[in-house]
């Protein structure tokens, strides 16, 4: 990184970051080029181990693109804001963010689908306490991003 001061390495500075962020946009490749999709998600971050947890369609381009390759970049992005100045160059961006690289697996197990599910509910909504039917899961991709690279930044 380069502007070192801009660093968040703090475990719980990251967790605030991620609780903040309502968006997490996935970085893919296909056949046809790059692609940024947009997605809400949910996350662990346990011993310097983060997980994010996203779901979809049983299929498209994501689900395509990641049935393929399933690396993936990560950006998530919050407190947005614009600081003036008195020339061009004195204007800066206000931010928090969160970016990383990593891989996808997709989840099969009920189980498994279930508590994923449960963490973007949580993530999204703030309850835990969604029933998830059999039949919905049956309807549903799940997936796991596991972070391999992952870094904090800010400019607050």
């Amino acid at each position: 990184m380069r502007r070192k001061e801009r660093a968040v390495t703090a475990p719980t500075a990251i967790r605030e970051i991620l609780d903040q962020c309502q968006v997490c946009r996935l970085a893919l490749w296909d056949r046809e080029g790059p692609y940024i999709v947009p997605m809400s998600f949910g996350y662990t971050y346990e011993d310097g181990q983060l997980a994010l947890y996203f779901h979809s369609a049983l299929e498209g381009r994501k689900i395509d693109a990641l049935q393929k390759d399933p690396r993936a970049a990560f950006e998530l992005d919050c407190q947005l804001a614009v600081r003036g100045g008195e020339t061009a160059c004195g204007y800066t961006c206000l931010y928090r963010s969160v970016t990383g690289t990593g891989t996808v697996t997709f989840l099969t197990d009920p189980a498994d689908k279930r508590r994923a599910l449960a963490h973007i509910m949580a993530r999204q909504t703030g309850r835990e306490d969604f029933a998830i039917p059999d039949q919905s899961l049956d309807r549903v991709a799940v997936f796991r991003l596991d972070a391999e690279t992952f870094s904090g930044k800010q400019n607050i």
